[in-house]
C-alpha cells in the first residue's frame, strides 16, 4: 500500500484499464496570513493552520504498462499527426511562399486555443492587430505572449532542458506588466489552484510543491523528456501532466506546459513542419482535461494519455480542413490579381496574408524590405482587386484586412467551441 510522507494510505486507481504512475505524496506545513489586516477576520481564521502541499514522485526511470487498446489509440493518433504534416506540405507545395505564413497561423491558432483554456479569449482580428502593434485589447496582447512562447518552443525543440523551459516562460510573460519580474524565473513562493481565499492555500483544490523542491523535480522531468525508449505521444502527455503537477511558475504554468508539449512533439519527430493545434482538441473538453490531470496525480496516467490522443486526432483532422480553406482563400485572391505584373509587390503580399490577415504599410515595408510608398501602392492594388478592405476610414494609421481569411479563422474557433468538426 502506498502512503504519504506521514504514513497514511494514499488513494490510487485500481482500474484495470489504467496506467499506473507513481502518485504524488503530501507533506504538512503551517500557514499564517502575511497581512491579516488586509483580509477579513473570518478569512484570517480559515487560513491559519496546517495544510498539505504536494511532493512529486520521480518519473525519470518510469516504465509504463500500456494496454493493447491504449497503445493502438496512441499509434492511431500519431499517424494522424504525421499524415497532417504531410498533407500540409503536399497541399501547398515545397516552394510555395505561403508555407511559412501557414506555419505561423497554425502556431497562432494553437496559442489562441491554449490561452482560451485559461479563459483568455480574443478574435482572429484582434490577435492579428496586436501582432502589428495595433488595437487595444489586453487579452490579445497576452495571447501574443503565448505565440512567442510557442515560437520559442519550436525553435528550442532540440534542447529540452531547464533553460528551454525558462526561455518559453520568459517569452510568454514578456507582455504581462504584473508578471514581468517573474518572467523566466522559477517561483520562490507557494502556489495553489482553486480554493475560497487568495490569502492562503487552506481549502485549495491543489497545492503545488514547496518551491525548494523545484530544482530536483524539474531536473527529473528533463531527464524523463530526454528518453528515447517510450511511445512518443504517451511520453508527451505524461511530461505535460508532470509539469503541471510541479507548477514551477507563479503564473502561466498551463500555457507554458502546453508549449513544452509542442517542443517535445517536434523533438520526437511527430510534427516536423507544422504546429498542430492540439490545445483546440483539449479545449473541447476542459473538464475532462483537468480531471485527467487530477487522475495523474492520483496515480493513473491513462486519462491524460487518452486526452492527448483524442486532442491530437481532433487537431489533425480539423487542421487539415483549416489548411485547405486558407489555401483556397489565397488561390481565390491570386485569381483576382490576374493581369497584375508578376514583379509587383502585391504578389509578395499575398502569401503573407495567411499568417497575418491584418496589415498596415509599416508592417509590409519592414517584412518585404521595401519602402512604405511601395507598400501603399501594393495595398491600393489589393483593395482595387477586392482582395483587401480598409476598415478604419482614417487618413492615418490605417489597417487593411483579408475578410475571407479572418472568416476561416473565426469559423474554426467557433467550431472548436462547439466541439464538433
Amino acid at each position: 500500500m502506498r502512503t504519504d510522507l506521514h504514513g497514511r494510505p494514499h488513494r490510487e486507481s485500481h482500474d484495470d484499464t489504467g496506467v499506473r504512475v507513481p502518485p504524488i505524496l503530501f507533506e504538512e506545513h503551517d500557514w499564517k496570513p502575511g497581512n491579516p489586516d488586509l483580509i477579513s477576520n473570518a478569512a484570517s481564521i480559515r487560513q491559519t493552520g496546517p495544510y498539505e502541499s504536494a511532493v512529486t514522485a520521480k518519473i525519470a526511470n518510469w516504465l509504463p504498462e500500456l494496454g493493447a487498446e491504449l497503445a493502438a489509440d496512441i499509434d492511431d493518433a500519431s499517424r494522424a499527426l504525421s499524415n497532417f504534416d504531410t498533407h500540409a506540405a503536399v497541399r501547398l507545395g515545397s516552394d510555395n511562399p505561403a508555407i511559412g505564413p501557414m506555419a505561423a497561423i497554425l502556431l497562432r491558432t494553437e496559442s489562441a486555443s491554449s490561452s482560451q483554456i485559461e479563459h483568455l479569449t480574443t478574435s482572429a482580428r484582434q490577435l492579428a492587430l496586436a501582432e502589428i502593434d495595433e488595437g487595444d485589447r489586453a487579452n490579445a496582447a497576452l495571447v501574443v505572449g503565448n505565440v512567442r512562447a510557442m515560437e520559442a518552443a519550436v525553435a528550442l525543440a532540440d534542447r529540452l532542458d531547464e533553460q528551454t523551459i525558462l526561455d518559453m516562460h520568459r517569452e510568454l510573460m514578456r507582455g504581462s506588466h504584473s508578471m514581468r519580474d517573474e518572467a523566466g524565473r522559477f517561483r520562490s513562493e507557494l502556489v495553489w489552484i482553486g480554493g475560497r481565499d487568495s490569502a492562503g492555500p487552506r481549502g485549495a483544490d491543489y497545492i503545488a510543491p514547496q518551491h525548494g523542491l523545484l530544482p530536483a523535480a524539474v531536473a527529473d522531468l528533463v531527464a524523463f523528456m530526454g528518453r528515447g525508449d517510450l511511445p512518443a505521444l504517451a511520453q508527451v502527455a505524461v511530461a505535460h501532466a508532470q509539469f503541471e503537477t510541479i507548477h514551477p511558475f507563479a503564473d502561466g504554468n498551463g500555457r507554458t506546459g502546453r508549449a513544452l508539449a509542442h517542443a517535445m512533439l517536434r523533438a520526437k519527430g511527430l510534427s516536423r513542419h507544422q504546429t498542430v493545434p492540439i490545445s483546440a482538441g483539449l479545449l473541447r473538453d476542459t473538464a475532462g482535461y483537468f480531471a485527467a490531470l487530477g487522475a495523474y496525480r492520483d496515480g493513473d496516467a491513462a486519462p491524460i494519455i487518452r486526452q492527448f490522443a483524442d486532442a491530437t486526432r481532433f487537431a489533425a483532422v480539423t487542421a487539415r480542413t483549416l489548411v485547405d480553406d486558407l489555401a483556397a482563400r489565397i488561390d481565390e485572391s491570386a485569381q483576382k490579381l490576374a493581369g497584375v505584373r508578376s514583379q509587383a509587390v502585391a504578389w509578395r503580399v499575398l502569401p503573407l496574408l495567411v499568417g497575418q490577415p491584418v496589415v498596415n504599410a509599416r508592417y509590409l515595408a519592414a517584412t518585404l524590405d521595401t519602402t512604405e510608398r511601395s507598400a501603399h501602392r501594393s495595398l491600393d492594388i489589393l483593395v482595387e482587386r477586392g482582395v483587401l478592405v480598409e476598415r478604419t476610414g482614417w487618413r492615418r494609421n490605417r489597417v487593411w484586412q483579408h475578410p475571407g481569411i479572418l472568416d476561416v479563422l473565426d469559423n474554426y474557433a467557433e467550431m472548436v467551441r462547439r466541439g464538433n468538426p
